[in-house]
């Protein structure tokens, strides 16, 4: 899932520069450029049949000539789902080094104290970084001890929902993530039963033949981590992952299970003085978190910045810190909740998060901007959209009951950089029909303006 290949990303700039270079000598282009000016714009996004129960804002920002080209409802607030992701690479561009701290530690004769930073990418399955987990294994002259570290955010973020426990897409936040704090369960179509990662979990399954649960073959406990297969639900092959509850004690019974000895659990504050050992690079945990949308690592990534200005972790504190301190001259006050967008209290304005979307390309080259977003018809939540041989979309899209959002940059056929903000909140039609008009309206944008 991510673009990590020197070749494509090297290709995909040529790509660019060359489109923007060119595109000024196409007269088709140009011509076409008149009939879908900003007045033609705003009337597809205002006169959408669409759209139009919708609450809609918009927003085309043009940095050469340094004005808005469109605006529609930009100055309203929207709850922006995981367009709050925007808000979370900023806040790693302005706090995080290029390593992320995976965590910390203090030896004592032949003991190995140490905690954690937030991290998420521990054992990741998708990440497969292994940089702490042979930092702690490799060391078998030290007994292991582990230390909660102060954390003052809860598993779930205000106005999560909470039924959504059981889905991929809302593990629990804490200091400490392993295996990205999911239970995997996958099977082949040739082998005759699943696989569980991590194996911890292969007691707490029980089978229920009986009946079929939704479209759910494995169901959580509501407030436990026993789990409940149904086998009516079965099919040939399938990878399904299930949040597990958090604690202290599960973190060091899950090290003790993957570093394959003993971990001891000490309940003693976190040492003085101790060191930082380092693990992947900042910009690939980001990359993941923006191209797949990855919850957990965004609301871990905010934990970490936390850690930059306080021993005690907070998501809310690094928050506050990232709007008094860098945020301050948005042309309206995020109401910023949480690092994913989960949270359907979280709101910004479309003008925002263009003030947001100039903040990231004033302060990061382009070359190293837009690979970092989704880009269309590539791996990634636009990959079956905006598919082009040239791409010309990069951004981030947000999805929540009655809300779809995309924020981000777009290359016109003219050699025009432009940065959109697109906001659907309180819809009845299907997000595909929301989706589909908000695509519409930007290749517009991107073949006519």
């Amino acid at each position: 899932m991510r673009l990590t290949k020197l070749s494509y990303t090297y290709g995909l700039l040529c790509s660019l520069f060359l489109t923007a270079a060119c595109g000024s000598k196409v007269p088709s282009a140009s011509k076409e450029a008149a009939r879908f000016g900003p007045a033609e714009i705003k009337r597809e996004v205002a006169e959408s049949q669409v759209l139009r129960q919708s609450f809609v804002g918009f927003a085309l920002y043009d940095p050469e000539l340094g004005q808005m080209v469109v605006e529609h409802n930009s100055d309203k607030y929207f709850v922006p789902a995981s367009n709050t992701k925007l808000f979370t690479f900023y806040a790693t561009h302005k706090m995080l080094g290029d390593s992320i701290a995976a965590l910390k530690y203090v030896s004592r004769g032949d003991s190995l104290i140490f905690w954690g930073t937030g991290d998420p990418t521990f054992t990741h399955m998708d990440l497969k970084n292994s940089l702490a987990y042979d930092f702690l294994k490799n060391r078998p002259e030290k007994k292991l001890y582990y230390v909660e570290a102060p954390y003052t955010s809860t598993p779930f973020a205000t106005n999560w929902g909470w039924d959504d426990y059981n889905y991929y897409y809302q593990p629990e936040r804490n200091v400490f993530p392993i295996h990205g704090n999911v239970i995997k369960f996958y099977k082949e179509e040739t082998n005759p039963t699943f696989t569980i990662t991590p194996s911890h979990f292969e007691n707490s399954v029980v089978v229920d033949t009986s009946k079929t649960r939704s479209r759910t073959t494995f169901v959580r406990g509501w407030r436990t981590n026993n789990i409940t297969y149904y086998t009516r639900n079965l099919t040939n092959n399938f990878s399904t992952e299930v949040p597990f509850i958090t604690s202290p004690e599960m973190v060091v019974t899950l090290l003790s299970d993957t570093l394959k000895r003993e971990v001891e659990l000490l309940k003693m504050p976190v040492p003085a003085g101790g060191s930082v050992f380092y693990g992947m690079p900042t910009d690939t945990v980001v990359k993941r978190m923006l191209q797949v949308s990855d919850n957990l690592m965004a609301e871990q990534l905010m934990a970490l910045c936390s850690g930059t200005i306080s021993d005690t972790l907070s998501v809310e504190r690094a928050i506050k810190h990232v709007k008094e301190n860098y945020l301050a001259d948005l042309p309206d006050e995020p109401v910023w909740i949480d690092g994913s967008g989960l949270s359907s209290m979280n709101m910004f304005t479309p003008r925002s998060i263009i003030a947001l979307l100039q903040k990231l390309m004033q302060e990061r080259p382009q070359e190293q901007l837009l690979p970092m977003l989704a880009v269309g018809g590539k791996p990634g939540t636009f990959r079956n959209i905006y598919k082009a041989e040239v791409p010309f979309v990069f951004g981030k899209s947000g999805t929540l009951s009655h809300v779809h959002n995309q924020s981000g940059y777009i290359m016109t056929k003219s050699g025009k950089l432009l940065l959109y903000s697109f906001m659907n909140n309180n819809y009845k039609v299907p997000t595909s029909a929301i989706r589909d008009e908000m695509v519409r309206i930007m290749t517009e944008v991107h073949n006519r303006y």
